[in-house]
């Protein structure tokens, strides 16, 4: 039986609760998630690749059927490197839909037999993203709820003001 494989990709600088929402629903629809820890060359991010990776491993410890890993290069390479079919892709509003939408015509351009899916977020993260809890650490705020427990700790460590 030929295993359904989707990659989740991003930053994930640092991870999110809206990010575990969306890979604990696609673990539920594909055999594997493979969360793709991207470089992003027009942002510097706050964490390492190996940080980053080691972030995604421990807040998803519990689901047997995610792995995270680092690329660099084209996300489609990544894909067929990993034998997916599948780019999943989260949408908190519709402005992410249209640069996300922009993407998924361009990896099929590239790669047509890759598909995208777009999961909109649940409604109680649709305000959240990486940037906004690198600030709000930044400054000392309560990261409770917006991070996975474990996370809170080693992303004051990292990002406190003192």
């Amino acid at each position: 039986m030929v295993q359904r494989i989707a990659i989740y990709p991003g930053s994930f600088d640092p991870v999110t609760n809206g990010h575990l929402d969306i890979i604990r629903r696609s673990a539920k629809i594909f055999d594997k998630v493979v969360v793709g820890v991207l470089k992003n060359g027009e942002k510097t991010p706050a964490f390492s690749p190996e940080e980053r990776v080691d972030m995604l491993k421990r807040a998803t410890a519990d689901i047997s059927n995610v792995e995270a890993k680092f690329f660099n290069g084209l996300l489609v390479d990544f894909v067929k490197q990993e034998n997916a079919s599948v780019i999943i892709k989260g949408l908190r509003a519709v402005s992410d839909f249209e640069y996300e939408f922009q993407l998924a015509l361009l990896n099929s351009k590239l790669a047509p037999e890759i598909e995208t899916m777009f999961l909109a977020t649940s409604e109680q993260y649709c305000f959240l993203s990486s940037s906004i809890v690198r600030d709000i650490a930044r400054h000392g705020g309560s990261l409770k709820d917006l991070v996975p427990d474990e996370l809170i700790a080693p992303i004051y460590e990292k990002l406190r003001k003192f």
